[in-house]
């Protein structure tokens, strides 16, 4: 059995390891924060792709 030794204790190298262990995946869960697009927002790109060629 190993000697406790406190977190605050433990050298850099050993709490990275601690660190990695406890770390998990994030899994399906994508952390990026997802909003609904305004109406009101400029779309750069046209509704549809042979409309713009209409026109010209």
């Amino acid at each position: 059995m190993e000697k406790f030794i406190p977190y605050e204790k433990l050298s850099k190298k050993a709490r990275r390891e601690l660190d990695a262990q406890n770390r998990g995946t994030w899994g399906n869960v994508k952390p990026v924060s997802r909003r609904e697009e305004s109406a009101k927002a400029y779309k750069r790109h046209p509704k549809h792709k042979g409309s713009a060629s209409i026109f010209t």
